[in-house]
This record gives structure tokens, sequence and C-alpha cells, in this order.
């Protein structure tokens, strides 16, 4: 998703709008809550507009969210990561595993994360949650999505070029 800078967002035509905002986030009802509220003075004001209706997503919008993720490839599945193949292995039964419990693919914000470190952390990560309940995976998937939101959006409006 390319940068386009906080102004163009602001300027962009509503289904524009929106459209990159999917990208960040595949909440429709986030997406328009975000759109409707430009402009935006600054980044800062997007960001938390963006978390605050991250907060306010219905069960049925976190799904919706949640089932757009699944398109996307997942952290280090079918990659050239660092790892022995049997941690690769691990990971995708891990996954599989996960997706089985919980309904929908597993999402963890890995900022900040080593690339050396990601697989370790991923699969430990999946391993921890498989025990969590229902009701507090959600949760803990809604806080793991909106932290993964505010990062694509953050590099969505990204430019030196554009204010």
């Amino acid at each position: 998703m390319p940068a386009v800078g906080l102004h163009r967002f602001n300027e962009a035509d509503p289904g524009a709008a929106e459209e990159a905002l999917l990208a960040c986030c595949g909440s429709h009802r986030w997406a328009l809550r975000l759109t409707a509220h430009r402009p935006y003075p600054d980044l800062d004001s997007l960001l938390a507009a963006a978390s605050e209706a991250s907060y306010d997503l219905r069960p049925s919008d976190l799904a919706e969210a949640l089932a757009d993720e699944s398109w996307m490839p997942q952290p280090l599945l079918g990659m050239r990561a660092p790892g022995s193949q049997a941690a690769h292995t691990a990971l995708r039964a891990a996954h599989a595993a996960y997706e089985s419990r919980f309904g929908h693919v597993f999402v963890v914000c890995l900022d900040g994360v080593e690339p050396e470190e990601m697989l370790d952390t991923v699969l430990s990560s999946i391993r921890t949650r498989l025990a969590n309940e229902p009701d507090e995976e959600r949760l803990i998937a809604a806080e793991e999505l909106r932290r993964i939101a505010l990062h694509r959006l953050e590099h969505l409006v990204a430019s030196s070029t554009a204010g």
C-alpha cells in the first residue's frame, strides 16, 4: 500500500479514502467512520481517531476485519525466515490449531520484533493464546488487530512530499 500523505488522504474522495483504510483494517464500519471524520489536522489526531474506532468495533465488525486478514500472508508462513524446517512446520500446525479453535486467523503485531526472533515470538504467542477462552481471545485479537491497523495507517499516510 503506497504512502499517500495526510493531505492527500484528507482530500481524497470518500470511496478512495475508504478503500485505502480497508487495506489497514478490514472493517467497513471502521473505515467509514474514519472517512466521515476527515479532515484530520495531523497524524496523531488520525491515529487517535483510528484507535478509538477500533475500540468501538462490534463483534460483527471484528469478525469482518479478522476474515479480511485471512487473505493476508501469515507472518513467516511460506517465507524464508530464519528458523529450522521443524519450527516452520510447528508454526503451520499452530496456525491451523488456532484457526480450528477460534474460527479466525491468528493475528499478532510484530512491530519492534527483530526478524530472527519473529518465528519464536509468533509460535510462542500462538501456543500461549490457544489456552485462552474464546471471549478472552477475541479481546486479545481485537487489540492486536488495532495495533496492526495503526501501524498500517501510519505507513499509509507517511510521506515526506505530502502533508
